[in-house]
């Protein structure tokens, strides 16, 4: 990451940037400086184009919606979940997934009847299962996170914002001996990982996290990932977004993509449509796809599939009634598979798996789910009697690796399918994807993408 605190710290990133290119300085003196069209401000996106700008880049973000970050990365569950690589895909989800079937508040959902999409990416899901495949998802989840967990420090020291962030950790919480056993595995291979984490016994977890004292009688231990941390998404997104246009990065909202249109084996332009109808064709040198569970229908036409699923998301976010009786520390209850985290008045509760397509409807039968774990974990915290309920749709590959890399369209680049660790793998993502475009090697193992 370059440093913009030169003269005395009197020029901000984005001026810093506009007087270096003045003088024609450049911070990596062999990348091309191109024009990059990005869609999609979602965290990937933002995130993209923060990294790319930093390079000299001029940059345009087409999205859909009025401001970044309005759809998955509104309202989800807050954490930089660095102590959690191992994925949905592992040798104990089949029989797991059995044993919620037919039960409407499961952590994990699948409606009925299933289309051909969601058969063929199930039956990806189960291949992701098997052991070998299980470890080798793991290890490149946990370097791109601790790698990602490195970049969002270095942004947020750069660019002084914030985001009600707090860097106490995540307290995953055991109540089953069963749990606290799969917990303390976890807790290996972390070690083994050079991932921070420790595990803490009952008394340990109430001095931490006093707001858990009544649960004293079913808890069982937990464990806490010591370089996890939590703040709000869409605040985070929205004020780097702020930072990216003072970098000189150009946000056009309210616009669809239509199509991406190629000529041969490279872009020649996106099709846009403007929310009053209006359509034009924007050109650029570059492209970067990061419209989540929407871009395997953009790629569609070009013959290359994306092996990635909406999955639909819950939340629930609550004014604090009592605040001295609400958790400071983000928390994640591993037996119902649902997370915590408080943002200063405000405590949002999330979880839920379920799969159903394009369907944004809210199911009260999930939202109920929430909110009652929020009445039993934390009685009279909130303001329970006017919650504020929120769905959204995950991009989710079987393998829950995110696919970073070039398509098989010469100057289009993807960083999508980021599924429930969208932030915590958002700022690693795209630096090693502005590395990639730059025609350098990221600084981060990970299997990025090749087009087949």
């Amino acid at each position: 990451m370059r440093n913009n605190r030169g003269f005395g710290n009197a020029l901000t990133p984005g001026y810093w940037n506009l007087f270096t290119r003045f003088l024609g300085f450049r911070h990596h003196t062999h990348t091309h400086i191109m024009h990059i069209a990005i869609i999609g401000a979602g965290l990937a996106g933002v995130s993209a184009a923060w990294y790319l700008s930093q390079t000299g880049h001029r940059v345009t973000v087409i999205e859909r919606d009025a401001a970044p970050a309005l759809e998955t990365s509104y309202a989800n569950g807050g954490q930089i979940s660095i102590s959690h690589p191992e994925p949905w895909a592992n040798p104990g989800a089949p029989m797991q997934v059995l044993r919620w079937l037919g039960k409407k508040d499961a952590p994990l959902l699948f409606r009925w009847p299933a289309e051909a999409a969601r058969i063929r990416w199930g039956l990806e899901f189960l291949r992701e299962c098997l052991p070998g495949r299980t470890r080798q998802n793991t290890l490149a989840i946990a370097h791109l996170a601790a790698f990602s967990g490195q970049r969002l420090k270095a942004l947020r020291e750069e660019t002084g914002i914030e985001y009600n962030q707090l860097s106490r950790g995540v307290l995953h919480m055991y109540f089953s001996p069963e749990n606290l056993h799969h917990g303390e595995q976890q807790h290996k291979i972390l070690q083994e990982l050079g991932i921070g984490s420790r595990m803490l016994d009952r008394d340990a977890c109430l001095e931490l996290e006093p707001a858990l004292a009544h649960l004293a009688p079913h808890l069982v231990g937990a464990m806490l990932g010591s370089d996890d941390e939590s703040g709000d998404a869409q605040r985070f997104a929205t004020e780097l977004a702020r930072c990216c246009r003072e970098a000189g990065v150009e946000f056009v909202f309210d616009t669809s993509v239509a199509s991406i249109e190629a000529d041969g084996q490279r872009v020649s332009g996106l099709s846009l449509r403007s929310g009053n109808g209006e359509a034009r064709l924007l050109q650029a040198d570059a492209y970067v796809l990061a419209a989540g569970s929407y871009s395997p229908q953009l790629m569609r036409p070009h013959g290359e599939r994306l092996a990635i699923y909406p999955v639909k998301g819950y939340s629930t976010t609550m004014e604090l009634a009592q605040p001295d009786k609400a958790p400071t520390v983000s928390l994640t209850d591993e037996s119902r598979r649902i997370v915590c985290s408080r943002f200063g008045n405000r405590l949002r509760i999330a979880g839920t798996a379920e799969l159903n397509g394009y369907n944004l409807d809210l199911d009260l039968d999930r939202c109920s789910a929430l909110l009652r774990w929020a009445e039993d974990m934390f009685p009279g915290a909130c303001n329970t009697a006017e919650p504020n309920y929120w769905t959204g749709l995950r991009p989710t590959t079987p393998s829950n690796l995110p696919i970073i890399g070039r398509s098989r369209l010469a100057n289009l680049f993807y960083n999508t399918g980021h599924g429930t660790l969208g932030w915590t793998l958002a700022c690693g993502s795209a630096q090693a994807l502005a590395d990639i475009m730059n025609g350098q090697q990221p600084a981060v193992d990970y299997p990025f993408w090749k087009s087949r």
